[in-house]
């Protein structure tokens, strides 16, 4: 195994190179945007550069698809005056010292009341988190009834925070959706959806499973397009 550049005009693509025995090359780009190239035990280096470079623009597609489940929402410090999303609109931070615990919404403002002992970050997660349990449930109840045409449905959708995606599917059906999607406006919620639902029923990135998604969600990628610059 190695580590294996090649330039493909001003971009630079780095792949982990793996030889193995087979005869054919094989170039995977995984959703952390890395690029692992299998090759045969006798192919020669150049050889291999030659093939990774010929299906660059594919990998560098792959690699701006993955980016955009990747969030990308500045660093929050919680204190009054920042502004924070919900549902695809801004609100203002406003913190109330308090001797009870609570955050809701009001006239523009995310209102947190805390006491002397409160942490205002975890308050504002816990209701960010609480939110999104109720609303992806709702948003995702007719895509689910939908899916079952295809013989699938999720056995369990999970809500949690997630460092490098927006969401996830596991091998045993299990959703994964991240916490702070609920930043985002219900299309791009549902996009998110969609497209984990969609691979229930083909597991991979294939033409098909992209067939499915568009037949689907038409507009899909508008949403994507949209997730991408709204939480940049």
């Amino acid at each position: 195994m190695s580590i294996e550049r090649i330039q493909f005009g001003s971009r630079e693509i780095t792949f982990e190179l793996i030889f193995q025995k087979r005869k054919t090359l094989g170039i995977t780009v995984h959703p952390s945007r890395e690029v692992t190239v299998k090759a045969p035990l006798d192919a020669p280096l150049e050889k291999i550069k030659t093939l990774v470079k010929k299906r660059a623009p594919w990998i560098l597609k792959q690699q701006s698809y993955f980016l955009s489940f990747e969030p990308l929402s500045p660093p929050r410090r919680y204190v009054s005056g920042e502004t924070h999303l919900y549902l695809g609109k801004q609100y203002r931070l406003k913190i109330y010292a308090s001797d009870q615990e609570s955050v809701k919404l009001k006239r523009g403002f995310l209102e947190v009341y805390a006491t002397g002992d409160s942490d205002v970050k975890t308050l504002v997660q816990d209701w960010y988190r609480r939110h999104a349990m109720v609303k992806f449930a709702a948003y995702a109840e007719p895509w689910i009834e939908r899916f079952r045409r295809y013989g699938v449905m999720p056995s369990e959708m999970i809500v949690k925070p997630m460092e490098k995606r927006w969401g996830s599917c596991t091998p045993k059906g299990r959703i994964i959706l991240n916490t702070e999607l609920i930043q985002a406006p219900r299309g791009c919620i549902e996009y998110v959806l969609v497209h984990e639902l969609c691979h229930l029923v083909h597991h991979n990135h294939s033409r098909a499973f992209f067939d499915l998604q568009t037949r689907e969600m038409p507009d899909w990628e508008r949403w994507k397009d949209r997730l991408e610059r709204f939480l940049a």
